[in-house]
């Protein structure tokens, strides 16, 4: 464009999608809406994230939204490159932008096509998508104002982590034999398989007596599928449950759609609604459907985030390796976190269903964003035995059922420096490309059962299943939360500092199950906290004392 000048936006480098087919160019007068993420007016401080202050969603907007006149200069300046500013929140630091893709594209420089590559969650599957390589810029007027720029490349982000158990599972037989993760020892050979409902993992696990959640909202992040009444109004009955206040939101467009794919994105969405919904029926959810791209699942957890009320607990049961990301997409989700712990709201994130690779080939060790964010709450699994009769736990070890069954998630970051709060615990170095430097984010923070042969039962497109992998952890955790803040009378934020007060290398933590045995590939478990489980499951009843502040639960609702 003649008469504007351009800077390079850092961290928006894209590289190559394994496996697109290519299609062609775009249609360039096909408008669109892109998200911008602006710079906060004041710096979040270290107490206020880690802390146990928080701020109301106005306060949080007047000391770290975006200031009004960077809104206005952004607005002056794209108007000038003809293009339209569709929306402006100053809390969330969001601008939303709309123009056909010529003016998108020149003014963000960025070369558009069209191809066709796997989708992550529906395996073999291919999906149509815009797609770009390299870098963009930004008017150079807009450089440090504008961090980031989403949405020009829509290609598929995350990965939904759930793992169904098999049809022999399902019927009681004995799982079939399956290989074992990459560079991992063969898995054990499992007990007969068994499931449980939502509840009686929580009786396992102890969850706090007299609570069920009431006057706590659960927000969940789903990147496609849906839920419907034909699921829910059954499958609580089944239970003796009320059916609990299931709300959908639409974010960038993306809605409730139950009923497309039972073993696709509906499997996830109807775990994450039922777990949650079973261990804390008092609790309000509202679950918010995004498209599956860096875009929507950034403004999903930042309009649940930043929603009113505000959500005592965020659950989120997608992700990807930190390498498949931008560096600009992935600091955009880390700091909506990170408003979360300033509001007052805990993060709870599955740490992946394909051990210490995550998924990505070759032997190297990866994890699993956003659950390595240090602002969220890592969930890893376990593979559970008891008895739901007596509510008595006989064996609980690392869910590694093999390459083709999976296994937990859980490393260290090659992204994220190592939190204050995990320091003492023993998070090992890194490895790889990234051995040598500074301390990285240990994953996971927490566990619980995720093993699909000791999974859960649910219901899904009208067909009652089992289901396991980290997804199921997510809620169940975010679930717990609820019944914690409504024990405690308070809310949590980022919960770290508290569950880790005091821990040290190789010592059991109080208020978890510390597991001990198993391994998720390149990571073995050992006392205290390990790369395969963190601090353990639940002791919910334990916990309620820990982040009560010594207090004993209150008797709930």
């Amino acid at each position: 464009m003649t008469g504007h000048s351009f800077v390079p936006l850092p961290g928006s480098e894209r590289g190559p999608v394994p496996g697109s087919q290519e299609l062609g160019a775009v249609d360039e007068s096909r408008q669109i809406e892109v998200t911008l993420v602006t710079r906060r007016r004041a710096a979040l401080s270290r107490d206020l994230v880690e802390g146990p202050a928080t701020l109301t969603p106005e306060q949080f907007a007047e000391q770290h939204g975006t200031d009004p006149a960077d809104l206005e200069l952004i607005t002056t300046v794209l108007t000038g490159h003809g293009l339209q500013v569709t929306a402006a929140e100053s809390g969330a630091r969001r601008v939303m932008v709309r123009g056909t893709l010529a003016a998108l594209s020149a003014t963000f420089g960025a070369s558009l096509r069209l191809v066709r590559s796997p989708d992550p969650v529906a395996g073999q599957d291919m999906v149509e998508h815009r797609y770009r390589e390299g870098g963009l810029q930004i008017p150079a007027e807009l450089d440090g104002i504008v961090l980031a720029v989403l949405g020009l490349d829509d290609r598929p982000q995350a990965r939904a982590q759930f793992r169904r158990a098999p049809a022999a599972t399902a019927r009681g037989a004995a799982p079939a034999p399956t290989a074992p993760v990459p560079g991992s020892p063969a898995p054990t050979a499992a007990a007969a398989p068994t499931s449980y409902t939502p509840p009686q993992v929580a009786d396992l696990y102890q969850f706090p007596a007299g609570t069920d959640g009431t006057g706590h909202t659960i927000a969940i992040v789903e990147l496609g599928g849906g839920f419907g009444s034909s699921d829910l109004d059954p499958y609580f009955a089944g239970l003796g449950l009320p059916v609990p206040s299931v709300t959908a939101a639409s974010v960038d467009g993306a809605v409730n759609q139950p009923g497309q794919d039972p073993n696709g994105a509906d499997g996830e969405v109807l775990l994450d609604v039922e777990v949650a919904g079973a261990v804390a029926p008092g609790a309000a959810q509202v679950v918010y459907f995004a498209p599956n791209t860096d875009q929507g699942f950034v403004d999903a957890v930042t309009t649940a985030v930043h929603a009113t009320p505000t959500p005592t607990v965020v659950s989120i049961s997608w992700g990807q390796s930190e390498d498949s990301w931008t560096a600009q997409a992935r600091t955009a989700l880390d700091q909506a976190m990170a408003d979360a712990a300033a509001l007052g709201v805990t993060v709870c994130v599955a740490a992946g269903d394909n051990g210490s690779s995550d998924g990505q080939s070759g032997s190297g060790a990866h994890v699993d964003f956003p659950a390595s964010s240090p602002h969220a709450l890592a969930c890893g699994g376990t593979s559970l035995r008891g008895d739901a009769g007596t509510g008595v736990i006989s064996s609980e070890t690392v869910w590694n059922d093999g390459a083709t069954g999976g296994a937990t998630g859980g490393g260290v970051s090659d992204t994220f420096s190592l939190p204050s709060w995990q320091a003492a615990a023993g998070v090992p170095p890194r490895t790889g490309a990234a051995a040598g430097t500074a301390a990285g984010r240990g994953v996971p923070d927490v566990a619980g059962c995720a093993d699909p042969q000791t999974g859960y039962q649910v219901r899904v497109d009208g067909q009652s299943t089992v289901i396991g992998g980290t997804s199921a952890v997510a809620p169940l955790w975010a679930a717990l939360i609820s019944r914690l803040a409504q024990s405690t009378g308070k809310s949590f934020g980022l919960v770290q500092p508290l569950l880790y007060a005091g821990v040290t290398a190789g010592t059991a933590a109080a208020g978890f199950r510390d597991t001990t045995s198993g391994s998720n590939g390149a990571y073995s478990a050992g006392p205290g906290w390990d790369a395969c489980t963190g601090l353990g499951s639940p002791e919910g009843s334990t916990l309620a004392t820990t982040v009560g502040g010594g207090q004993a639960a209150g008797s709930g609702a």
